[in-house]
């Protein structure tokens, strides 16, 4: 009984000392800096910035597919891999399902059906790649990130947008359900099936193993080629699914949607706490890091001083840069230091 109290307290510190906890804290400090530094009341005395209800929504319903991009390369990272298409076959998705709709003459519902479907073959197509002739996943993703956005300028000649969807499917992006916008029940259905996926399951389990070493993973039995493949083709099944949410937001379907989506969804993805070279890494660190760069994004739209420039985008990519590199170097550091540490003679350690 005695040994209780150490241990509940060992339990909470190491609690509180975990990279997502202290993420956490990030967060709260972020937003709380935006709230009074990008709050102000306008001259009728009504609240306006970033303090609103309505801002807050914003936030979550403009986060969704940058979210939906992250929680799908979270298991991919986890393998040391990377997913350089998921923008681009965003754009794509939006397009065919606009084209199958539109041009197809089919309806809401088989059009969604045949867009998943088709994401979920594009994911596949870089399975092959990287499975079969081991290519480097960098590279065949960089391919297929041309590829696919090439391939939406080609169907659509780079001038075609597709529009009038009707309104029970803009609800999917425009709406609210239960109080929240309703895309966010679908992005959160779809990051609990992720965590379930990745944190309790055996599959989950593999990946990490994966992550640390292939070579050893499959030396010991596991199905590295099945499970690679099921990673990706469940990326470009996601990525198919943020397309149509995407769409649903915007009431349009063209083929730059998803421009750039990429960085800021591996940006998310490390900043979460999953290492670059595989092994380690938590869905729910993923998502608070989806929420800090939502939060930096929207805030710095906020600022007076930002407001004045008219410089919110470019400082959005720039700080989201300064993230990303920040996170890569905090994910390294402490082994350089430690490995130089123990190249110290014993004399200088003291």
């Amino acid at each position: 009984m005695s040994d209780d109290p150490p241990a509940a307290a060992f339990a909470w510190r190491k609690l509180l000392l975990r990279y997502e906890t202290l993420l956490l804290g990030v967060l709260v400090a972020e937003w709380l800096f935006f709230y009074f530094a990008g709050t102000t009341t306008n001259r009728r005395g009504v609240v306006v910035g970033f303090g609103t209800i309505d801002r807050q929504f914003d936030i979550l319903r403009h986060s969704c597919e940058i979210g939906l991009l992250a929680v799908a390369l979270t298991p991919v990272i986890l393998t040391g891999g990377i997913d350089l298409s998921v923008g681009s076959l965003l754009g794509l998705c939006a397009i065919l399902f606009g084209k199958i709709w539109h041009d197809g003459g089919l309806s809401i519902h088989a059009a969604i059906a045949l867009t998943l479907a088709g994401g979920a073959l594009a994911g596949g197509l870089n399975a092959v790649l990287i499975t079969a002739l081991r290519l480097p996943p960098l590279i065949v993703t960089l391919g297929t990130y041309s590829l696919f956005r090439g391939l939406a300028e080609a169907i659509t000649h780079g001038a075609v947008t597709y529009t009038d969807f009707p309104g029970s499917f803009l609800f999917l992006g425009q709406e609210r359900c239960l109080g929240l916008p309703t895309q966010a029940w679908g992005s959160l259905t779809v990051a609990l099936a992720i965590w379930v996926l990745v944190h309790r399951t055996t599959v989950g389990r593999s990946l990490r193993a994966i992550g640390f070493s292939p070579e050893g993973a499959r030396y010991a039995g596991l199905p590295v080629r099945r499970h690679l493949t099921l990673i990706y083709m469940i990326a470009g099944f996601i990525a198919a699914v943020a397309a149509i949410i995407y769409t649903a937001r915007l009431g349009q379907a063209k083929a730059d949607a998803g421009t750039g989506y990429e960085l800021f969804a591996i940006t998310a993805v490390v900043l979460g706490g999953t290492s670059i070279f595989g092994g380690t890494g938590t869905v729910h660190g993923t998502m608070i890091g989806v929420a800090a760069i939502a939060v930096l994004k929207n805030g710095l739209a906020c600022l007076p001083a930002v407001m004045r420039l008219n410089a919110a985008e470019e400082m959005s990519g720039l700080l989201t840069g300064v993230l990303l590199l920040a996170a890569l170097t905090a994910g390294v550091l402490p082994k350089i230091l430690s490995g130089r540490r123990g190249r110290l003679p014993a004399s200088a350690k003291t």
